[in-house]
């Protein structure tokens, strides 16, 4: 079996999967945490088995990927790897699809930093120590916003000075783009429709929420913006928010305009609202009659619904409603507060379907609209070492 080992690096973390990319069943995860501190930490699992805790001085990425490389390989758990994905969050409007890495796309990624500021560096430095811990391998770039490259000019488009856009590249990108198209795939193959012709609005809810609409397997435009902060509610941003407001921030505080940016992103969204983030402690206070966590609840679901209601207007037809990531796949409650309003649309749900306990891709509807509601677990890792896979063939001489 030939394998992809995945990776997705972060600012002081490292995620990565060994996955089959023919089957997407996953042969080793881990996660390494508190990189460039002395208490680094490393979870990892296999074979089955319970996780393995690594303690160990992490005082930088390289460290951090040479331990993962070392338990991987005392293992021979990639001794047949044929790739290794990359997770890059932005890839501007340059790359439409995953490609394999060389000294130019490094520095395209480098030069598109300005648009990911926080993501891109990580991700830039987790390729460039590992091309060099793993030569002999092809390294593939996956890109989050290259799903979104179909969006039209009319939905990218922002109604700024047009000379002033093209300078800056602000337009809208999009992002959850890896998610985005393997549940498209996993949707129409439930639904047994050819994935070039299936009409979907997905719900990608988790603590970084977007929607998308799908016309014909391809984005015609997703909530997130030049930046993930557009869009829906999420745990720590605002989305979508009048752009006044940040002036009128900055000007009544004395706030800078960086502290701005952090309160929009960091401290907002349900954590504004509530005071935390997670979307389960949020419930937990709203079932104990909370009156800012049972609000917050009522401004996330109005949001998706809103979208929902936008999206059906983009869209010819739409073959189904999908929920999927962390809240999407697991909370049924929101589901329902999201869905109970739009009967009118045909969009019914069956509350038992709902509510019941469920794994794998499964429909929730009541079966009498013309709109099917379906939950489709997301799984970015098996999506990643797919296209990396694919990438390489396409590369080979």
């Amino acid at each position: 079996m030939s394998v992809v080992l995945v990776v997705n690096t972060g600012s002081s973390s490292l995620k990565y999967q060994v996955v089959d990319p023919a089957t997407g069943h996953s042969r080793a995860r881990g996660l390494i945490e508190r990189i460039g501190e002395k208490d680094g930490r490393m979870r990892h699992e296999s074979g089955g088995g319970g996780p393995t805790v690594v303690d160990a001085d992490l005082p930088d990425h390289g460290a951090a990927l040479a331990l993962m490389l070392d338990v991987l390989r005392r293992d021979a758990l990639i001794d047949d790897a044929i790739a290794v994905g990359h997770r890059v969050v932005h890839g501007g409007s340059e790359y439409r699809e995953p490609v394999v890495v060389d000294p130019g796309v490094e520095s395209a990624i480098e030069r598109l930093i300005p648009l990911a500021p926080l993501h891109n560096p990580a991700g830039l430095l987790g390729i460039h120590e590992l091309r060099r811990l793993m030569p002999d391998v092809p390294h593939v770039a996956v890109f989050d916003t290259a799903f979104h490259a179909t969006i039209p000019p009319e939905a990218y488009t922002y109604a700024i000075p047009s000379e002033i856009a093209a300078r800056t590249h602000a337009r809208k990108y999009g992002f959850h783009g890896t998610s985005y198209q393997y549940v498209t795939r996993r949707a129409a193959e439930f639904l047994s429709v050819p994935e070039t012709g299936v009409n979907l609005i997905v719900c990608h809810l988790g603590n970084g929420a977007s929607m998308a609409a799908i016309r014909d397997g391809s984005s015609v435009d997703t909530t997130m913006g030049m930046t993930p902060l557009q869009g829906l509610v999420m745990g720590t941003r605002s989305g979508d928010i009048d752009p006044a407001v940040v002036f009128h921030l900055v000007r009544s505080t004395d706030l800078s305009m960086d502290e701005g940016d952090a309160l929009l992103n960091k401290d907002s969204g349900l954590k504004g609202l509530t005071g935390i983030s997670d979307m389960r402690e949020v419930r937990e206070r709203a079932a104990a009659g909370d009156e800012d966590a049972v609000r917050a609840i009522a401004v996330y679901a109005y949001r998706v619904r809103l979208y929902i209601g936008a999206y059906l207007a983009v869209l010819p037809s739409v073959n189904a409603l999908v929920f999927t990531a962390g809240i999407g796949e697991h909370d049924a409650a929101l589901r329902a507060e999201v869905c109970d309003p739009l009967a009118h649309l045909g969009i019914r749900l069956d509350p038992s379907a709902n509510a019941g306990p469920g794994e794998g891709i499964r429909a929730i509807d009541d079966g009498t609209g013309p709109i099917r509601i379906l939950v489709v677990p997301t799984d970015e890792e098996a999506q990643i070492a797919r296209q990396a896979a694919e990438a390489v063939v396409a590369a080979a001489p």
